[in-house]
């Protein structure tokens, strides 16, 4: 954490409010995300939650202009292998029906980027740890929630095992053209 807080003390993003929360107790993915939300002190319409151990490129104007009418969303990729992921299954209309587990064979897979709406994050159960993927997600659809799977096929790399993590600067470099593209430059 001192990592990230220092580097945006720093160097900060124009346009762009970074606060940094410690999570001083493994709270899980869905609790962690829960607690940084109601440390925060802040209401948007929507929150954008970025896995730490996912890399994917795509256009995030893309995924903001399509949440509406919904009240979740998340990024999915289609893979040769689901066998890692699992596979998120989706309705003819785009919308999670609900996750199956590891499995082989192609699929759409979890790319580890959401845009929830505030409602959705504030209803989160008060449990430690609490998983968004295995707990929050399922019982959301279950409740009846609408959340939409966004399909990319931009560059995905799962940074979770010690060998993938290795591959992360040359995929980094294989795809910052894509980055440094959607970044609008001074002048332009």
């Amino acid at each position: 954490s001192e990592i990230l807080e220092n580097h945006f003390a720093t160097q900060p993003v124009a346009d762009v409010h970074i606060c940094c929360i410690r999570e001083t107790e493994p709270l899980g993915t869905g609790g962690g995300i829960r607690f940084a939300a109601i440390q925060s002190k802040v209401t948007p319409e929507y929150w954008l939650v970025l896995n730490g151990d996912s890399l994917i490129f795509t256009d995030l104007k893309a995924v903001f202009d399509s949440v509406e009418e919904s009240d979740g969303l998340i990024i999915t990729r289609r893979v040769q292998d689901t066998s890692r992921y699992g596979t998120v299954m989706v309705d003819c209309d785009g919308i999670i029906e609900s996750f199956a587990e590891k499995q082989d064979g192609i699929g759409l897979i979890n790319g580890g980027i959401y845009l929830m709406s505030h409602e959705l994050v504030k209803g989160f159960p008060d449990k430690v740890p609490l998983s968004v993927e295995k707990e929050v997600f399922p019982n959301l659809i279950a409740e009846g929630k609408k959340l939409k799977a966004h399909p990319t096929d931009a560059g995905f790399l799962d940074i979770g095992t010690p060998e993938s993590l290795f591959q992360a600067e040359q995929f980094i470099a294989a795809n910052m053209p894509q980055f440094d593209n959607s970044i609008e430059q001074p002048g332009s």
